[in-house]
Formats: structure tokens, C-alpha cells, sequence
């Protein structure tokens, strides 16, 4: 098992930045895959970036260059550092942890993101 708390999040202006942070415990593999999705309501759950243990990222298009993820492999947590923030990314932002691309993926409760002036 593996627990996922995430932090951060709120209401933001457009244009404006923000960090969301997500520390995992419990059953953690050396190698892993964590990133962070979001969601609006009536819509699939989407990838927003993810970074693995070894430091390999990968980013949705709608984010690239203006989203970093990061990651403290000592402390199992990762950090996605969001500026340039526009009304469209307003969503609720879920952590996700995998030990594999194959492997059972792992939530946090999710955290509200607002974009709006």
C-alpha cells in the first residue's frame, strides 16, 4: 500500500503561480513513476506531468513550459511548480504513484486549483 498527501493548491489570478506538493509512504520501490493528473468535472481524469525515479519527465502539451515537476527521491515526495496560469487550468489536481507503467496506480484525495480573477 501506498499513501499519498497532498499539499498546496487554491485560488490563484490568471497568469499567476502556484506549487502543489504530494509526499508518498508506506510501500515504496526504489524504481517508481509519480506525477499529477487533473480533472474537471464531466471530464476524464488527465495526465498533467509525470517524473520518474530517475528523473525522466514527461508533460502534457497544454502545460509544456510553463509546468515543472520535480521530485526528492531521499523524502518520496514531488513538486509541480505551475506558472503562467490560465483559467483552463483550473481543475482538481490528483498525485499518483506507480511502482511500474504496468502498476497499480496509487491516488491522493486531490486538490483544488482555481484560476480566476
Amino acid at each position: 500500500q501506498v499513501h499519498l498527501v497532498e499539499s498546496g493548491g487554491g485560488l490563484v489570478q490568471p497568469g499567476g503561480s502556484l506549487r502543489l506538493s504530494c509526499a508518498a509512504s508506506g510501500s515504496i520501490f526504489s524504481y517508481n513513476i509519480m506525477g499529477w493528473y487533473r480533472q474537471t468535472p464531466g471530464k476524464q481524469r488527465e495526465l498533467v506531468a509525470a517524473i520518474t525515479s530517475t528523473g525522466n519527465t514527461e508533460y502534457a502539451d497544454s502545460v509544456k513550459g510553463r509546468f515543472t515537476i520535480s521530485r526528492d527521491n531521499a523524502k518520496n515526495t514531488i513538486n509541480l511548480q505551475m506558472g503562467t496560469l490560465k483559467p483552463e487550468d483550473t481543475a482538481v489536481y490528483y498525485c499518483n504513484y506507480k511502482s511500474n507503467i504496468y502498476g497499480v496506480p496509487y491516488w491522493g484525495q486531490g486538490t483544488q486549483v482555481t484560476v480566476s480573477s
